[in-house]
């Protein structure tokens, strides 16, 4: 029986010609084929790709920080330090007690300044390289990278490192260091007003202005004024005589100018909630209720601004200005010193988040404050015992509504209206134009006389 009659369905094997099995091998090879150039295409798309820096493995760097540790350590924090306490302020920028004190309140906030170990049973990196590679970024404005030879932190983690001590900064010491005048301190703030010629000062308003290099392009214009050619973000900040930072407000767009930001910031927010405390003083003989600010030019004639005579013509009106822009100064000494010791705030800024630019900026006012406090002489305002001079008419009472409190929309509008007074602006100036003139003008004409009359009746008697 044939091949043919012994299959029952009747047809032909699939491979029973010699033609079609080579037609079936042709159509494998061309299969074949065609991976074969696939996977050669996508092995030279990978080889390609590999050139780029951005597809390779990052490259573990086995960096001896146990060894920086110790260094670091025998170098600052020993029994007997390589370098003695003056290069560590200079360093560091505040004393070594100061640091350490920073340092353990940090580790009582976080897990993150701990000292921990790692999956591989390795200690990390210490509590003290964390806070030293953030302190040096904020001090000397160094790059992350530039802290890897002598602390052995990678970039990556230097910046994390930045990051989270300037929150821990803020939320830990920012109640106390960042914190609105009490009553002792609007005590303490009057008296120095007063001794310096201002009574009712509280001390100086102005703002600064800090570029800002990684600025989003899309951004760049809101951010940068018109006769500017970079973007920059501005700080309003209210500063007293001895430096000290009592009012911060970071992030407005660098295209405004002072009012507008005056106009969005908190400073006045205390009294118009009447929780600040309650100030009455005399200026010339006359009674004044609400404390002020030396301001400059630009800011408007308002009850809580004392601003100078642009083009004094009389002597008493020469004097006033030349006091007040004396005085004003204050603020401008304090934004020097904070650019100074945080140089970080006078290079341009390399960050992109704002918030993380808010935190780096309030940081640096707080560990400024906590300098301020750790380094200030004693007080020196004592009470005036001298029987010729009047005794000091500043009184100080206790704040209107407590934070617990709410305040009638009816009287935080009456509080705005007496904020924005330019009656009692004009009357509060004309009161300090005869008081610095009484005090530093009269009182010295006076005191020469007498000690004329005196000479000749000397004279007369001998």
């Amino acid at each position: 029986m044939s091949e043919e009659n012994n299959n029952p369905n009747g047809s032909q094997h699939p491979l029973s010609s010699l033609d079609e099995f080579l037609a079936e091998g042709q159509i494998i090879d061309d299969v074949l084929n065609q991976a074969t150039v696939l996977m050669r295409s996508t092995m030279e798309s990978l080889q390609k790709d590999a050139t780029d820096h951005r597809f390779n493995l990052r490259k573990h760097i086995k960096r001896p920080r146990e060894e920086a540790h110790q260094k670091l350590v025998n170098d600052y924090f020993s029994e007997n330090p390589l370098y003695p306490s003056n290069i560590f302020r200079r360093r560091f920028r505040m004393s070594r007690p100061l640091f350490l004190r920073i340092v353990e309140a940090l580790g009582q906030w976080s897990d993150y300044f701990t000292q921990r170990v790692d999956a591989v049973n390795r200690q990390g990196l210490s509590p003290l390289q964390k806070c030293t590679a953030a302190i040096r970024q904020l001090a000397t404005g160094s790059g992350a990278d530039e802290l890897d030879e002598y602390l052995k932190i990678g970039e990556t983690t230097t910046m994390e490192a930045l990051k989270n001590f300037v929150k821990g900064v803020r939320e830990v010491f920012g109640e106390r260091y960042l914190r609105r005048p009490t009553m002792e301190d609007t005590e303490r703030l009057l008296k120095l007003g007063e001794k310096r010629g201002f009574p009712g000062m509280f001390g100086s308003i102005d703002c600064m202005h800090w570029q800002w290099e990684r600025c989003p392009n899309a951004w760049k214009g809101q951010f940068t004024q018109g006769d500017q050619k970079v973007p920059t973000l501005i700080l309003e900040a209210v500063a007293s005589h001895d430096l000290w930072i009592w009012h911060a407000f970071f992030g407005v767009a660098g295209s405004n100018n002072d009012i507008i930001v005056l106009n969005q910031s908190t400073v006045f927010i205390n009294e118009l909630k009447g929780q600040a405390p309650r100030v009455q003083y005399m200026v010339n003989r006359n009674q004044h209720n609400i404390g002020y600010f030396l301001a400059d030019g630009i800011y408007p004639e308002w009850a809580v601004f004392v601003k100078s005579i642009r083009l004094p013509i009389t002597e008493k009106e020469k004097k006033y200005a030349e006091e007040q822009e004396g005085a004003r100064k204050d603020i401008e000494r304090a934004f020097g010193v904070l650019q100074r010791r945080f140089c970080i705030l006078k290079r341009p800024a390399r960050l992109y988040d704002r918030a993380v630019l808010r935190d780096v900026v309030l940081a640096c006012i707080i560990l400024h404050n906590m300098i301020v406090e750790d380094e200030k002489e004693p007080d020196i305002i004592e009470e005036n015992l001298d029987l010729n001079v009047p005794p000091s008419s500043s009184t100080v009472q206790e704040p209107e509504f407590s934070p617990d409190q709410d305040v009638p929309l009816d009287r935080v509008l009456e509080k705005d209206t007496t904020i924005r007074d330019r009656s009692a602006h004009r009357r509060l100036k004309d009161d300090l134009v005869e008081h610095i003139w009484n005090k530093f003008v009269g009182c010295a004409h006076t005191s020469g006389t007498l000690r004329l009359s005196f000479a000749l009746l000397v004279i007369y008697c001998s």
